[in-house]
């Protein structure tokens, strides 16, 4: 198993990680276990099951990167915090720089942050 050399205290390490799908949610408005689910399907092509989504649900809340907000509906709509959005800022950070590697790797074409590192690159930063 690899082992992280620079660990991270979010626990937001995957793109595919419930607490990144739901966080990522969020950031586009307050909404409830099934308007989550919703979304997220939509824009991530995952399905959370009732058990993975509450209990990310739950562990967000403990951490307080989200937060209920009042409702006089059944449903419990959450709203991200301050905190998950830095969380989140730092996940997606963290996961476009892996992603600009993997580009540049592949040859398929060279990312902005790439530029800046690369003398004699044409776009080279200075």
């Amino acid at each position: 198993m690899a082992k992280r050399t620079t660990p991270t205290t979010s626990g937001l390490d995957r793109p595919n990680e419930p607490s990144v799908l739901i966080l990522t949610s969020l950031a586009s408005g307050d909404k409830h276990g099934y308007a989550l689910t919703q979304d997220i399907t939509k824009f991530a092509g995952v399905t959370l099951g009732p058990g993975t989504l509450y209990g990310a649900i739950a562990r967000l809340e403990e951490r307080g990167l989200i937060a209920p907000t009042p409702s006089d509906d059944r449903r419990q709509p959450y709203r991200i915090t301050s905190s998950g959005r830095a969380a989140l800022a730092a996940a997606l950070q963290q996961m476009r720089r892996l992603a600009d590697e993997g580009t540049v790797r592949l040859g398929l074409r060279v990312a902005k942050s790439e530029l800046a590192r690369r003398p004699g690159v044409i776009g080279w930063a200075r």
